[in-house]
């Protein structure tokens, strides 16, 4: 691992930090949000190992794994962890959908994306020790 990736896996590891947090205090509209910002983070980080270079202006997840090689190498419950997320990144930013994500995001679905992220991150830091 080089201080490139270092930079995204400790930027990665605040967010788990904040989405752990956000369940904490009730904030369960960020849990999502914050989720997804770990894998991506952790994504780049990959992407900036395995690539060399800096990784694409993108927050889609599935691009990003597909872009630095990771995405065939995910298992079916990974790649679900990812679509779960990945529109989790945009509804929480805009009004429209924040309604509809407050009625979604109950307390045990958060703390279940919390531990599905983590296992998924994880297992990409696992990935970046072995480069």
């Amino acid at each position: 691992m080089n201080e490139r990736s270092a930079y995204w896996l400790e930027m990665a590891e605040y967010d788990m930090e904040t989405a752990m947090a956000m369940l904490e205090t009730g904030r369960l509209l960020y849990v999502g949000f914050m989720c997804h910002q770990v894998i991506e983070k952790a994504l780049k980080g990959y992407f900036v190992t395995v690539k060399r270079e800096d990784p694409p202006y993108t927050h889609n997840l599935r691009m990003l794994a597909v872009s630095c090689g990771l995405y065939d190498q995910l298992t079916d419950d990974q790649k679900d962890t990812m679509e779960m997320l990945e529109p989790l990144n945009i509804e929480a930013r805009y009004p429209a959908y924040k309604e509809q994500m407050l009625r979604d995001m109950t307390r045990g679905k958060c703390t279940a994306l919390i531990k599905e992220t983590g296992a998924l991150y994880e297992w990409i830091k696992k990935l970046l020790s072995s480069e």
